[in-house]
């Protein structure tokens, strides 16, 4: 691997508020073990991933989400990080809103802060839900059929025609407002619940989409990380097997091992090509038995959480390649190591707890490189402990906030408040069309 620029330094950026996010931490462990001087602009000066001994500073995300204020964020601490005015910094986006809105702004950041030749309205293209499949289908790419309602009743007749359960997806998850309780993604299993999402669409900021649901099951899920240099040239790219997810069958990666997939690694890099795609690029892929094909379900036009699963014998990651690539280093071709697995501790153990028996073997033979876990480093312990106590603390409200819920729900209540019987002729009671 050519050497790092290592007077270039790095800012991640990341304006949600999970403090639970292990890619933040994976990127600064990635960039400071190179001796890229990292700092952060995160959640809080506290946050577990803060407390690693590679991030030399920190600072909370803006009050605000918008564009200029993050922008005017960013050209202060290089002021404050850099010798001259002259001195560029990387910033490594780790969040959709960040890449968004440093896209959007990237005009007024040129010549101090560098990042890829990527446009808002490219990103859009694949990070809004409903872009993507309208993009999908533009290219012939397989996923998931995708409807848009514009109404409950009409919601509930889609989600009718897909076949219950659907998934229910926001278009702009992004805007999602915190403490709203809705998740970017559910899985919805009767048209009462449709109905009762759907008429949350004022408060969540964007389109509720429903797509048909793909069955899940053992070597289905597949996802490809991958660098798209300036050339458009994408070195750094790789597929891995989801093993566990978090929830179960529809969440992020809990346990991922890196291993071949032609089809899938074809099938990514030639929608980069096609859209003149340039940065990092996390997709998920899912197999359809019933028809043979790998349907794309997400893009995500920034570093994927588990993107240290693809760090090389090298050390190369599509973390690395952005730096080496934007401080005019060539980006060397991945080597591949196949069978390395990434565990993510917090969510492997959920996952375990859930679905104890092993669903996942190794192939016949496949070599056993080194892994790596999310959070644990033996030569950076901190944020392990400290994202310990948090989700202790975390699972704990989490008990007594259902605790109080089942409570309330066995109070008897006054019989003006029960529920009256269903009427004959109910709007959910429809017929499969």
């Amino acid at each position: 691997m050519p050497p790092f620029d290592t007077r270039v330094p790095a800012v991640l950026v990341r304006l949600d508020r999970n403090p639970f996010h292990h890619g933040t931490l994976g990127a600064a462990r990635s960039l400071g073990r190179a001796g890229v001087p990292v700092h952060a602009v995160v959640e809080a000066v506290g946050s577990p991933a803060a407390r690693s001994r590679y991030v030399r500073s920190v600072r909370p995300r803006p009050a605000s989400a918008a564009p200029t204020e993050l922008a005017a964020l960013l050209l202060r601490i290089a002021g404050e990080i850099t010798d001259t005015p002259s001195d560029p910094v990387l910033a490594v986006p780790l969040d959709d809103i960040s890449a968004l809105a440093l896209a959007r702004r990237r005009a007024d950041l040129a010549g101090r802060i560098l990042l890829p030749e990527q446009s808002e309205e490219q990103l859009l293209k694949v990070a809004d839900k409903a872009s993507l499949a309208a993009t999908c289908a533009a290219l012939g790419l397989p996923h998931p059929r995708t409807e848009l309602p514009t109404g409950a009743d009409e919601a509930a007749a889609m989600a009718w025609a897909l076949g219950l359960p659907v998934v229910a997806k926001w278009s702009r998850p992004w805007l999602l407002p915190a403490g709203s309780g809705l998740r970017s993604t559910t899985i919805l299993r009767s048209l009462a619940e449709v109905r009762e999402l759907y008429g949350r669409t004022p408060q969540a900021g964007s389109r509720l989409l429903l797509q048909e649901l793909l069955p899940a099951g053992p070597g289905l899920d597949w996802f490809f990380h991958g660098y798209a240099d300036s050339a458009g040239r994408c070195a750094a790219g790789a597929t891995g097997r989801k093993e566990r997810s978090w929830p179960d069958g529809a969440g992020l990666t809990a346990v991922g091992r890196w291993a071949p997939n032609p089809e899938v690694d074809g099938l990514a890099r030639a929608l980069l090509d096609a859209l003149g795609y340039r940065g990092v690029c996390d997709l998920d892929f899912r197999l359809d038995r019933a028809t043979g094909a790998y349907h794309l379900l997400d893009f995500n036009p920034r570093p994927g959480a588990q993107f240290r699963l693809f760090a090389d014998a090298a050390g190369l990651d599509v973390v690395r390649a952005l730096h080496l690539d934007l401080t005019g280093r060539p980006v060397p071709a991945h080597s591949p190591a196949y069978g390395r697995r990434f565990v993510v501790e917090n969510y492997a153990a959920l996952s375990l707890l859930t679905s104890p028996r092993r669903r996942y073997a190794p192939e016949p033979g496949a070599a056993r490189p080194p892994g790596e876990r999310a959070w644990f480093a033996a030569d950076d312990p901190a944020p392990a402990l400290a994202m310990g106590r948090a989700w202790l603390a975390h699972l704990l409200r989490r008990v007594l906030a259902a605790a109080r819920r089942r409570f309330a729900a066995g109070r008897p209540r006054h019989p003006a408040t029960l529920p009256g019987p269903a009427t004959r002729g109910s709007s959910t009671q429809l017929t499969q069309r």
